[in-house]
């Protein structure tokens, strides 16, 4: 189930709630009981491990291969 960050505006509290994604613009109360509650927008930051393929037919140059003259 989706995780979604809301702001209490009231009290300035930050929380998250799992909620289908069906329910992630639903009103939200805060933990302290506060119902002004603004859901924020999240960020996904996608970072790689895995190297790009490098291309094969051994030697170097511009094409990888040695087609340039």
């Amino acid at each position: 189930m989706p995780r979604y960050d809301y702001r209490c505006r009231s009290c300035g509290s930050t929380f998250e709630l799992n909620r289908s994604m069906a329910e992630a613009n639903a009103p939200a109360t805060c933990p302290s009981g506060h119902d002004d509650t603004v859901k924020l927008l999240s960020t996904v930051a996608v970072t790689g491990g895995a190297a790009a393929p490098r291309p094969s037919g051994g030697g170097g140059g511009c094409c990888g291969g040695g087609c340039c003259g």
